[in-house]
This record gives structure tokens, sequence and C-alpha cells, in this order.
């Protein structure tokens, strides 16, 4: 019996083939006055319970195609974003990019290949992202980046969002080896800054999806951020 464990509590054992979940649970038995206390300690195996649960929450909180967040997490993550930037003034960044012309490759080669694409791209933008920033795909070609700790003033982290974004366009840019062949894409990505004061997450959301719009709509391969 180790002294700080409690009764129903979960305790985690780590082994070469794997870890294993166990559920403790104590009872004291008095054996007699005056002897010491003896302990029943039972440990019940909720290994399959625990990989279910988890499989439950990842499919809750994660894109099943690449593995990001997907958007209830990432409106989980930003409204939090949102108030901590707003109690300790600093700012942040909302990206929104779509793949120009996915519609096309899906059309010429099939949604398994777009599939491998998305894949790419969502592996692409994890390489990118700095501590405690967030990569989620909403949807389709959609993708959506969270970009924290970007100092206290405004000007200075819409530079460092334009530079950050260009990096994106430019990665995102290079080609990617889909199958037998090499494909070659861009993104219109659409950025808005925050922080410093309370904003509404509907307010902020729509604002990079504007932004995002005018990217399309000049052409794509292209930033704009929203003032």
């Amino acid at each position: 019996y180790q002294s700080g464990l409690s009764a129903g509590q979960e305790i985690e054992r780590r082994a070469e083939r794997g870890t294993t979940w166990f559920e403790l649970s104590v009872s004291r038995l008095d054996v007699g006055e005056g002897q010491d206390a003896r302990f029943i300690v039972m440990l019940r195996d909720i290994t399959d319970h625990k990989a279910a649960a988890q499989e439950i929450e990842h499919l809750a909180f994660y894109d099943p195609l690449t593995g990001l967040p997907n958007r209830r997490l990432l409106l989980h993550r930003l409204q939090a974003a949102i108030e901590n930037n707003a109690q300790r003034g600093r700012q942040g960044a909302l990206l929104f990019l779509d793949l120009d012309h996915f519609k096309t490759l899906n059309d010429a080669h099939g949604q398994a290949m777009g599939d491998v694409l998305l894949r790419q791209v969502g592996d692409r933008l994890r390489a990118l992202l700095g501590a405690g920033d967030t990569v989620a795909r909403l949807g389709g070609d959609e993708f959506v980046v969270l970009v924290e700790n970007l100092g206290m003033e405004p000007a200075g982290a819409a530079v460092q969002t334009q530079a950050f974004g260009e990096g994106v366009l430019a990665d995102l840019g290079r080609p990617y080896q889909l199958g037998t062949f090499v494909y070659h894409g861009t993104t219109s990505i659409g950025a808005t800054v925050f922080g410093g004061q309370p904003q509404s997450l509907d307010a902020l959301l729509k604002q990079a999806d504007i932004a995002m719009f005018h990217a399309k709509t000049a052409g794509g391969n292209g930033l704009r951020c929203f003032e």
C-alpha cells in the first residue's frame, strides 16, 4: 500500500509492451486491538475502457483524416486565446487558408488523391507552428491557424502575421508528391490580428473569412489582412 493513493483512483503502469491502466480500491481491515491495521488492495484492469474513452474524445475533437484539431476544438482554443490576450494586453492572429483549385484536383484524380494532398498540407502546417499555436481543419480544403504570443503592439503583430503568412504560402507552394505524379498547388490566406481588448468570437471568424474571400477573388496564391 502506497501512501497518497485513494479508493477509485486510476493508476498507470508503463512497460515495453505498452501502457496498462488499473482502477485502485483500498479497504482497511482491522485485525484486533493493538495490532497494526491491514489493507486489502484490489486492482481492476481498465485498459480497454480507457482506450475506448480516449478514442471517443479524439473523434470528438480531432479531424479523422489529418489528425488535426477540428472546428469544435479550434473554437474552444480561440475563445481562450481571445480572453487571455484581452486580459494580458497581448496580440494574436487568426489565419484562414483555402487551397486553390482543389475541386479540380478531386475531379481529375479522385477524392482519394485529394485526401493525400490534405494530409500533406496538414503535415506541413504542423511543422510551421510555434509553441502554443494551433492548426485545425474546418472541413473540405479549409484550414485555420491560430498564432499566439505576438507581443503587445498591434503594428508589430501585424508585421509578424504578414511574415508568417508569406512563409505559409511559400511552404504550401512547394511541389507535392501524390502517388505517381507531382502536384503544384497554391493557397489563399485571410488573416486578422486580435488582442488588447475583448472581441467577439463570431466577429473574429468573420474578419478572417472576409480577408480570405478577398485573397481568393484576387486570383488566389496570396495573403490579405483584415483592417
